[in-house]
């Protein structure tokens, strides 16, 4: 896996299609976050940009590689961890701009609450805020790996389903990545910092299942 995860890397490098969602998550932050605002306002908004990030991120990854070198590396490794690398690679990069958006919040957020009346412990807000952006790539990997191929292989399929499954499970109230970020948010108001770690687990159970779904229709296919 190492291997292959270094030949993804490679490649995700090489196409340069990894700018586009790097560009759409930094307008994302410059819009949204301000030096002086609530920390944890903050926080859950560097967050919530992960997720659909972290979806063209796996589309990107899953789709990068030429139909004959994928075919000569499903020969030499397997088509599922192929597969598997692919997905890894685009979880790997959302979690890094989830890290690098979660830290500018650190160093320009307001450690207080919304009304600026309570003081917000920075270090456990941190934490709390790594938490919740790495249940939204987790969660927006997931929704990469089941609206894409081998699962849907009609790019045009592939790209509105991917968008609207992100949007989706960004906005409802069932989703963990929403609980996630509105628990920040929630937070926010009191001066309470409470860490998401159930919707973290339900993330990774998610994930966990759709890239292995994912990978053994890839095995098949």
């Amino acid at each position: 896996m190492t291997a292959l995860l270094r030949y993804q890397v490679a490649l995700l490098a090489r196409s340069h299609r990894w700018l586009p969602p790097l560009i759409l998550y930094a307008a994302f932050m410059g819009i949204g976050v301000q030096p002086g605002q609530p920390v944890l306002d903050s926080f859950g908004y560097a967050a919530a940009g992960v997720l659909p990030v972290a979806a063209w991120l796996v589309r990107v990854c899953v789709t990068n590689e030429p139909a004959a070198a994928r075919a000569c590396a499903a020969a030499a490794r397997g088509p599922g961890r192929v597969h598997l690398a692919g997905v890894l690679t685009g979880l790997g990069v959302a979690v890094v701009l989830g890290v690098a958006g979660t830290s500018y919040v650190a160093l320009v957020g307001d450690p207080r609450s919304a009304d600026g009346r309570v003081d917000v412990p920075l270090a456990a807000a941190t934490v709390a805020g790594l938490l919740a952006a790495l249940a939204c790539a987790l969660l927006g990997t997931a929704v990469g790996a089941l609206c894409n191929r081998p699962l849907l292989r009609r790019p045009g399929w592939a790209i509105l389903s991917t968008a609207l499954a992100a949007l989706l499970v960004s906005v409802i109230g069932a989703s963990p990545a929403n609980a996630a970020v509105s628990g920040l948010v929630n937070g926010s108001r009191s001066g309470t910092v409470s860490m998401p770690l159930l919707p973290l687990a339900v993330t990774a159970v998610l994930a966990a299942g759709a890239t292995a779904i994912a990978c053994a229709v890839s095995s098949r296919r």
